[in-house]
């Protein structure tokens, strides 16, 4: 047996061994360095067997799915040739039933198919995306404004804001710079109320020009997606789309909450910069109009009435047009616009052109996830908005505006109608009936500015009123 000797701690090491010892010692944390990357090589295999394995396991559910259709179609003619002689007459029933059982259980296979593959696709892509998502401070799920906290436990309601930043904008992206127009404001303000059951979308819309009270709010960054400790001053009296501008989602936020007594739990900001490559994604998104859209300020959108497909770059210009030929109604006209355009999308991303192709799908998440930003969204909780708007009848899915006097004030804003709005939003949050003609307003009702919301959460739920 080798025998070690071992030095005293305090006799003197010559520079041979001092060297030998360092390189010892480096070359022991090198060792020490590739197991640890090694190791971590190893998790990150074992992570991409796990989903390479996933979608294979879907498709062998679906290919068992369709031997069954196979078996039971021929189980049932089998036993037909061992039973006893039949009339012409029965054997053609009885074929025309056998066809109709089987045509029957080949759909019900082809779509147990399709929901194999799009369970898979979105299963797939949901870390990769969430993992991407530019999360960024915005909601106040705390807020005194929000009335019956408790009773809106299970709605999904999305705020999503479209921005006019240029920040990061090329020149060939046509939408500007950030030289000519600094800043950002918010274009467009929208409320996606879905509630727990489930059983209807309301799309509520905001003028840009409405006319509120705003809370002080800390300053917002748009070229950082970030806010500074330095706060901006209550103003009583100014238009909706500064609230974005001074004080970015978190602002916006409180204002809405404000009016609406509705509690916000999902933000989505679409900045112009992005928004051209979701609808190149998908190759264009049919929308319908009665007549040619042609801007005084942008020009000719669409040359032709009726079903359009229309390409990014006319996608964005056509929810922009502010100032469109033959609509003297402005802003009202451009969230018509908006709402339908936002219907007709969705409808193009939910169907099978594009959940089944692979490529279509994939560069669709991409450019939603470099386009976006904002708290509380991800694959599960946009699909939660896109099945609901997809699977409902037009009786279904509302789109409102909020009420105002649609003229606006000497200070060129438009003013909210306080009961009108009230009762609006009381029927969303206790899920009971959306007045299809709310009664004309009392005299005085139209305030400039409007108050928070009443902190009193009215009827629960299960009442019918409203």
């Amino acid at each position: 047996m080798d025998r070690l000797t071992m030095t005293d701690e305090l006799e003197a090491i010559d520079d041979a061994t001092i060297t030998k010892r360092k390189i010892d010692h480096t070359l022991a944390r090198f060792s020490a360095a590739h197991d640890e990357l090694e190791a971590e090589e190893a998790k990150k295999r074992e992570r991409r067997e796990r989903l390479a394995a996933r979608p294979a396991a879907l498709l062998e559910q679906t290919r068992t799915a369709l031997q069954r259709v196979v078996t039971a179609d021929s189980a049932p003619a089998e036993a037909a040739e061992e039973s006893a002689p039949q009339t012409r007459l029965q054997e053609k029933k009885e074929r025309k039933t056998r066809q109709t059982a089987k045509a029957g259980r080949i759909a019900a296979a082809v779509v147990a198919a399709l929901v194999f593959l799009s369970i898979g696709s979105a299963w797939g892509a949901q870390t990769w995306f969430d993992a991407k998502f530019n999360t960024v401070a915005s909601l106040d799920e705390d807020s005194a404004d929000i009335q019956d906290a408790a009773g809106q436990t299970g709605d999904e309601n999305f705020l999503m804001v479209g921005s006019d930043s240029r920040d990061g904008a090329a020149a060939e992206d046509g939408v500007g710079d950030a030289d000519g127009t600094p800043g950002a404001r918010s274009d467009t303000v929208m409320i996606a109320h879905v509630p727990a059951d489930r059983q209807r979308v309301v799309m509520v819309s905001f003028p840009r020009d409405l006319e509120i009270s705003r809370p002080e709010c800390k300053r917002w960054d748009p070229a950082t997606s970030s806010y500074s400790e330095e706060t901006s001053p209550a103003q009583k009296i100014a238009k909706l789309n500064t609230a974005y501008a001074v004080g970015g989602p978190q602002c916006v936020t409180k204002v809405i909450q404000q009016i609406t007594g509705m509690k916000m739990n999902h933000f989505v900001g679409i900045d112009f910069n992005g928004f051209k490559s979701m609808v190149d994604a998908v190759q264009g998104v049919t929308v319908y109009n009665e007549k040619p859209v042609d801007d005084t300020t942008l020009g000719m959108i669409i040359p032709q009435a009726g079903e359009v497909r229309i390409s990014g770059d006319q996608a964005l210009n056509y929810v922009r047009a502010r100032h469109v030929k033959g609509d003297p109604t402005s802003d009202y006209g451009r969230i018509k616009r908006q709402q339908a355009f936002l219907g007709a999308l969705l409808k193009t991303v939910m169907s099978k052109d594009v959940i089944l192709d692979t490529g279509k799908l994939s560069g669709f998440i991409d450019a939603f996830a470099k386009a976006t930003f904002g708290e509380n969204l991800g694959i599960k909780q946009m699909m939660t908005l896109a099945k609901s708007m997809r699977g409902m009848g037009s009786d279904k899915v509302k789109f409102l505006t909020v009420p105002t006097t649609e003229e606006a004030n000497k200070r060129g804003n438009e003013v909210l109608v306080q009961s009108k709005a009230k009762a609006v939003f009381d029927a969303l949050i206790n899920n009971t009936p959306l007045e299809e003609k709310a009664p004309a307003p009392p005299a005085g009702d139209t305030a400039s500015t409007p108050t928070s919301s009443a902190k009193s959460g009215g009827a629960k739920k299960s009442s019918s009123s409203g």
